[in-house]
């Protein structure tokens, strides 16, 4: 395991968004911040190293695509979820939210209505609205402490006539890992009534232990067909201020209006330094993965544990994917206004709040585990504190 995980690094002079937005967005420029989805942790040192020598090679003009590029991708998937893509499948995304903001405006029309399933992250539902489509919710349920899909009432929905779908997988913000059973039988009804996926796999290799990945696409026939999915090396190796994603978009006409977008706009490449970057993380990062993978679980023991015996007026859904955790803070008694008040002003920790995921994560909060676990520490330690002071009977 790399020992740099357990070493606190200063990002704020580096302009970082979430260290350096605390004063802005929380009001508190000393809060913890455990919030946007990065992690407090150096990148796998093969690729820094290999940003190094491309950086001091001295000379950024114009850049290809190398021959091996896609190929790359290819094997990573293979290797780490068994999926054997076809390479032409393989495209550029210039990140994650941008891509799905093309291949929406392609497969659905204006006033169209758009399937998500909340709680969810958030920024689905704002480009949504903000391409003229409408969001239609089909809400998780809890079924014996773990969220399920709710199969019945997204058939209402899709008899209704909605013709896409997006799936979050794993699921963000409560951490779910969709069995293939599970996915099976959502796309099933997809197929049913003719509705298109979208599937955001940006966090399937942050799989906890125990759990299994399965990508929606690699479930076959009409399923992978009308389904594209984007996947990166953003959270997986701590890369996400490169913008180099990917678009797996199986049907080949899709593909085609979705490149020739791209180009419409003169963005279907990735820059020099993001190529890099990719590549060597795909290539030789894994080793440093395993020891991540290990780190974030340990770090969800540590809180698990920490909120039973210290703050049991808080619990957590235990993620079975990512590195985020979704905390149920109903008990405190609070609003929801209250509650990121008291958690950002008087425990001092700078978290997301539930409610911007869907009005299911009213009285929830999410918090980032990707820091070294003297943070996490101190922040529980704050957060006890605060919580008897909010009631000393608790």
């Amino acid at each position: 395991m790399d020992p740099r995980f357990d070493e606190f690094i200063d990002r704020t002079a580096t302009d970082s968004m979430k260290w350096s937005g605390r004063e802005a967005i929380y009001e508190n420029k000393n809060a913890i911040p455990m919030w946007v989805a990065d992690m407090d942790f150096p990148a796998p040192q093969p690729v820094i190293d290999a940003l190094t020598t491309r950086i001091q090679h001295g000379i950024y003009g114009y850049g290809g695509l190398p021959d091996d590029y896609y190929q790359t991708v290819q094997h990573w998937l293979q290797k780490r979820h068994g999926w054997p893509v076809e390479t032409e499948w393989l495209t550029h995304a210039p990140g994650v939210l941008a891509a799905f903001a093309y291949i929406l405006s392609l497969v659905t029309n204006p006033d169209d209505s758009v399937v998500i399933q909340t709680p969810v992250y958030h920024p689905f539902k704002k480009i949504i609205t903000n391409l003229g489509r409408t969001p239609v919710t089909n809400s998780l349920k809890v079924e014996n402490g773990q969220y399920v899909m709710d199969l019945e009432n997204l058939e209402e929905i899709l008899q209704s006539g909605v013709k896409v779908v997006v799936l979050c997988s794993p699921h963000n913000p409560v951490g779910r890992v969709w069995t293939r059973d599970e996915l099976r039988s959502f796309g099933e009804l997809c197929e049913k009534y003719d509705a298109f996926v979208i599937a955001d796999e940006i966090h399937s290799d942050l799989i906890l232990p125990g759990f299994t990945h399965t990508p929606y696409a690699s479930l076959g026939g009409e399923l992978t067909r009308r389904s594209v999915t984007f996947v990166a090396p953003s959270k997986t190796f701590n890369l996400a201020g490169f913008h180099a994603a990917i678009a797996i978009i199986p049907d080949e006409k899709l593909r085609k209006q979705y490149i020739a977008t791209l180009d419409k706009f003169h963005i279907g490449r990735p820059d020099i330094l993001a190529k890099v970057a990719l590549q060597t993380a795909y290539q030789e990062g894994e080793p440093w993965l395993e020891g991540l993978l290990q780190y974030i679980d340990e770090n969800i023991k540590y809180l698990d544990k920490t909120l039973h015996s210290r703050i049991p007026q808080i619990s957590l859904t235990k993620p079975q994917g990512t590195y985020l955790v979704w905390l149920d803070c109903r008990k405190l008694g609070l609003s929801q206004e209250e509650l990121k008040s008291f958690m950002t002003h008087t425990a001092g920790i700078a978290l997301n709040e539930g409610s911007m995921f869907g009005e299911e994560g009213t009285g929830f909060m999410r918090m980032n585990l990707a820091c070294p676990r003297m943070l996490l520490e101190k922040a529980l330690a704050q957060l006890e504190s605060a919580v008897k002071e909010l009631s000393p009977s608790f």
